[in-house]
């Protein structure tokens, strides 16, 4: 048998957001002896050790945030000049317009762009640039992924029609509730049964919205004295919201997890998961969250495409606090069932089995036709 096709996936770095959840999800279930992933990073990841057992190579080049533009265009032309692949897959949004034409420059016969999100982040001057640079994706691009419709729709513009849309799957099994599960990682937190906890995994950043998460528990927490909010992740925004709980007089009732691998447990021992993204592209945590049978309160800012039609998202204006803390406090009475229907994730496209089939056999197409 010959050696297995490498793809080369470019991301800032493989940290535990939602792209790079998806790609080691991806990873983990497609045949590694006919697709083998390699990774263009800027900074180091948890999964790093990870991609490296599976035989991935990781390499590393400066971002754009510590060289500058031609810095960075320097380096990427650089690295794709001393390394040869056939398929580019790049995860970087609108900056997806540098790599891929750096890609193009060196005769990579593949070129894929590959939409997560529906904005940019940063301040008006990071947003401008982006936009700026984006505007290669069209010429550079050979194909077209995306999470969503919307976030077709936002990166590719009047292309959005070309766009294919990767489903963000996840491994099912492992998030299927267990009373089991639930108790132990409830245990090992150190809460009650009578605790009721609100959970929300994300980065630290702007786009989370954690500000209105924790003004909102602040007021949960005065009818129910003994609820819980776990955040789980880590990000630029860490010392804000640690000043945020203090500042609410919350520090013996939100609990700060970091970044954590025991996602399906920890999903298992919240009651309510609150999710208030000023924008999304289509978020692999909401996926899983329903995938543990778990109520979602989500904005309103956020695709409906994320809706597994569990009876379990339930789509909140992010300007009326008020319906927020009405809806988790209505939660509350609720008693506990968390059965969501078998087979659901899987019917709608989100079990990992089949979009790892369908991506393994989408490279091996690409990849062939280039040989």
């Amino acid at each position: 048998m010959g050696s297995p096709l490498r793809v080369l996936h470019v991301v800032v770095n493989m940290n535990r957001g939602g792209a790079e959840t998806l790609i080691m999800n991806l990873y983990r279930n497609i045949d590694r002896t006919k697709v083998q992933f390699d990774f263009l990073t800027c900074k180091e990841g948890v999964f790093d050790s990870e991609i490296l057992e599976m035989g991935g190579k990781i390499h590393l080049i400066p971002y754009v945030t510590e060289v500058g533009h031609f810095g960075y265009v320097k380096e990427l032309d650089r690295f794709f000049e001393e390394h040869s692949y056939k398929i580019v897959h790049s995860h970087l949004d609108r900056m997806s317009g540098l790599v891929l034409r750096a890609a193009k420059k060196a005769g990579v016969s593949v070129r894929i762009a590959h939409s997560h999100n529906t904005q940019s982040e940063g301040g008006i001057g990071a947003k401008t640039y982006k936009w700026l640079v984006g505007q290669y994706i069209n010429w550079n691009a050979t194909h077209m992924f995306a999470c969503s419709k919307a976030a077709a729709q936002w990166l590719f513009g009047n292309q959005a029609h070309k766009a294919f849309l990767l489903k963000n799957g996840i491994e099912c099994d492992k998030f299927q509730f267990s009373f089991y599960i639930r108790n132990q990682a409830r245990a090992e937190l150190q809460l009650n049964d009578e605790t009721f906890v609100l959970g929300h995994v994300g980065r630290f950043c702007h786009q989370k919205n954690h500000m209105f998460l924790l003004e909102t528990f602040a007021e949960i927490q005065k009818t129910i004295p003994n609820a819980k909010l776990i955040l789980v992740g880590d990000g630029p925004l860490r010392k804000e919201i640690t000043e945020k709980i203090n500042n609410l007089e919350l520090e013996q009732h939100v609990m700060l997890l970091g970044v954590r691998e025991d996602i399906p447990s920890l999903l298992q021992a919240f009651d309510v998961f609150v999710f208030p993204s000023f924008h999304e592209g289509l978020p692999v945590t909401l996926i899983e969250a329903q995938g543990a049978g778990l109520p979602c309160l989500i904005s309103d800012r956020v695709t409906k495409e994320v809706d597994m039609e569990s009876q379990l998202a339930h789509f909140l204006p992010i300007e009326n606090q008020g319906i927020w803390v009405k809806q988790i406090l209505k939660k509350r009475t609720v008693p506990l069932n968390r059965k969501r229907s078998e087979g659901t994730l899987a019917l709608k496209g989100y079990d990992i089995r089949k979009t790892a089939e369908d991506t393994e056999k989408s490279y091996l197409t690409l990849g062939g036709n280039v040989l």
